[in-house]
């Protein structure tokens, strides 16, 4: 009895911590953590209350820091900007008080649970705002910097959450900040995602030796393998690194899901508008305070000294009797922080811009996986270097000032966030048939006008598709997955194939119900797989710019995705047979997942409007599905678990059953009957089917 009484008591403990978690995140209505960056090929979750990531507290609904987007691949716990300073009342440092230092997060086994350490609030009615520069895009906003910009605001100056809960040991700067985050869809600028901070001194005192920081609970895990809900053994395998040149800090998994997290992820010191001391490195093992030099700061002075750079006493990174990049490549559950600081006070009013990128990249050649070397770091390096390219922008020899022919549009400053840029993405249809597939797109591509050379210099399409069952893996990168079926160019110049246009050029536009597009190309591919998931897309590129030493430059595959199952058309025809494939069904199907609900069967041939009622051979009703051409069975598992957003289109004449039963049970093996009646003329037709297990 007594032992029962204390399993109950705990059991109820943890029902009231979780419930207390839960309530509080309930009550701070004003933080927002639903956006996340999907526009290229990594998803990060951004927040309006100073963090990035989300703990896995929404996973696997929404990505933490996924890359390639849609992998499963995660990289980042939860992170934060750092803000720490002396307070004085003047410039002088007269009567200095501190140093203080504001967490925008800190070791935690949970952000939920919003008290110590997450130290910014917002504002009542405060939300996260999107705004993109693709005209395509809901958001479209001519003021967007990015192809997705995220905006939010928030302080430090409150000591409780909205709902009264305090915020302990907090001790305000007296700070304002402004976010705003940019992504981008281009091949050559989808793996970063820029954080661009105004931090503004609301408070009457200047802040003296101000630094500031990002720190982050880097985790580098396939989830497809591993869970996050395995507790501490998930994220004590990260290796780290430094590379100051780039001033960026890494971690790679080096002991974890080998051969299923080929990645880095990096966190990138880019610039700020006022002079800054060298940038600093330092991380530590999760909640230690025994290990004099991997410790986690406990307190405002320990946080400000590692803002400073150090790791114990007077040891930083790389120096003499310090850590050595060996020390940090073991494995262990680390966490990092990249920081720097400003050379004068910050007055009452004035405020600095500083600026941070998260950089993912795979690894290169072929050196085994949990190792870090140099070759293994050649795409980080390169996707950094693409990271500060988009921060200089005109300011191309990054010397500060404008620079003869840099100013690119004319305002007399330097304008940052300027890429090169590939013709707009064309606008694309993919249209499912029986055994085919055609695709449609426009010609706006070809109006375009790069914003670096100034001229019109279209080139071409590039036509991808997947090959059918890629989905079906445990480590999906759908860029990785594309493969070129076709290519068409320009004729007259020594660019490409020069194949012309005329082979898939209409005679007049393609104009659908509900669309004013003007669809003026078109391909044909047969020979696809009924029931198959394909995912298909069309880029434009360009000629290339000599001049500024840029090759050809393409439109990102991933822009416009269009994911598509074969199969045959509504048909109405009552001398055309209803059918079910594969059949006879084998339980052991290529396209089946693990689990008996990721089997599938298709029922082919359908009317538009029809309903399909299965039967034992004993006359016993299995199932009945209802079917219409938007439905199709795509609510399924099988669609849940690898078309992930569910946006799959198919044909309409089929419908997808994953031979779970009316009372939700799994079908048995035997012969079943089924018949199928059409909605609007009430005609009946009726097939078999076997299933073998």
């Amino acid at each position: 009895m007594i032992k029962f009484l204390l399993i109950f008591h705990i059991t109820m403990c943890f029902s009231f911590l979780a419930q207390t978690s839960q309530e509080r995140l309930n009550k701070t209505l004003d933080d927002d953590n639903s956006k996340y960056t999907n526009v290229g090929n990594i998803g990060l979750t951004v927040t309006n209350f100073g963090t990035y990531g989300h703990g896995f507290s929404l996973w696997p609904e929404q990505p933490s820091c996924e890359f390639p987007l849609g992998s499963g691949i995660e990289h980042i716990f939860d992170g934060g900007l750092w803000v720490g300073a002396y307070l004085s009342d003047d410039e002088f440092g007269s009567n200095r008080k501190g140093p203080f230092v504001t967490t925008g997060a800190v070791d935690a086994s949970s952000v939920s649970a919003r008290g110590g350490g997450f130290e910014y609030t917002n504002l009542p009615g405060s939300r996260v705002i999107e705004r993109s520069s693709l005209i395509d895009s809901k958001f479209f906003d001519p003021l967007a910097v990015s192809h997705q910009d995220f905006l939010m605001d928030y302080t430090d100056t409150s000591t409780t959450l909205s709902n009264g809960e305090i915020i302990v040991n907090h001790r305000p700067l007296g700070i304002a900040v402004r976010q705003e985050t940019y992504a981008w869809n281009y091949p050559f600028a989808d793996f970063f995602v820029i954080l661009n901070y105004w931090i503004t001194n609301t408070s009457k005192k200047y802040l003296d030796s101000l630094h500031i920081g990002l720190w982050t609970d880097t985790v580098v895990r396939n989830t497809n393998i591993t869970s996050p809900r395995t507790g501490s053994a998930f994220f004590n395998k990260g290796g780290n690194g430094y590379n100051d040149s780039l001033k960026i800090a890494y971690e790679f998994d080096a002991a974890g899901d080998i051969g299923f997290t080929d990645s880095y992820i990096g966190i990138q010191y880019l610039g700020s508008s006022k002079t800054i001391d060298t940038t600093n490195f330092v991380n530590w093992q999760f909640r230690n305070t025994t290990d004099p030099n991997f410790f986690a700061p406990q307190n405002d002075i320990q946080r400000f000294q590692k803002l400073l750079g150090f790791y114990g006493g007077d040891n930083r990174f790389g120096e003499e009797e310090a850590i050595t990049p060996d020390d940090i490549k073991t494995p262990s559950n680390r966490s990092m922080l990249i920081s720097t600081g400003v050379d004068n006070p910050l007055a009452p009013g004035d405020s600095i811009n500083i600026t941070f990128a998260i950089v993912a990249a795979k690894k290169f050649g072929t050196d085994l996986p949990q190792f870090d070397t140099e070759l293994q770091k050649h795409n980080l390096y390169i996707n950094a270097g693409w990271a500060l390219r988009a921060y200089y922008g005109e300011d191309k020899n990054a010397n500060g000032i404008l620079d003869p022919n840099e100013d690119l549009d004319g305002n007399g400053e330097i304008t940052r966030y300027i890429l090169p840029a590939p013709p707009l993405t064309p606008k694309i249809k993919v249209i499912p048939q029986n055994q085919a597939i055609t695709i449609y797109w426009d010609k706006r591509a070809e109006d375009s006008i790069d914003p670096i050379s100034g001229v019109k210099d279209f080139e071409g399409y590039k036509i991808y598709r997947t090959n059918a069952g890629y989905d079906l893996t445990e480590s999906q990168d759908v860029n990785a997955s594309l493969v070129e079926i076709a290519e068409f160019d320009s004729m007259g110049n020594d660019i490409g194939f020069n194949t012309g246009f005329s082979f898939i050029e209409l005679n007049e536009p393609k104009i659908f119900d509900g669309d004013n597009t003007e669809y003026w190309y078109k391909f044909e591919i047969d020979n696809q797989l009924n029931g198959w998931q394909y995912i298909y897309s069309v880029t434009a590129y360009d000629k290339g710019d000599p001049e500024n030493n840029l090759e050809s430059l393409e439109s990102s595959p991933l822009a416009n995705l269009q994911k598509v199952i074969p199969g045959t058309p509504p048909i109405d025809d009552e001398k055309v047979e209803v059918g079910v494939y594969p059949n006879p069904y084998y339980g052991s199907a290529y396209w089946d997942g693990s689990s008996e609900r990721l089997r599938k069967i298709y029922f082919y041939n359908l009317p538009a409007e029809c309903e399909i009622t299965i039967y034992t051979i004993s006359g016993d009703v299995v199932k009945k599905i209802y079917h219409d051409q938007q439905s199709n069975g795509s609510d399924l598992r099988w669609f849940e678990t690898f078309s992930k957003d569910g946006k799959q289109q198919m044909s309409g004449g089929e419908h997808a059953w994953d031979l779970i039963s009316e009372f939700d049970q799994a079908i048995a093996t035997g012969l079943y009957l089924f018949t199928v009646k059409n909605s609007a003329t009430g005609n009946i037709k009726r097939g078999k089917f076997l299933v073998i297990k």
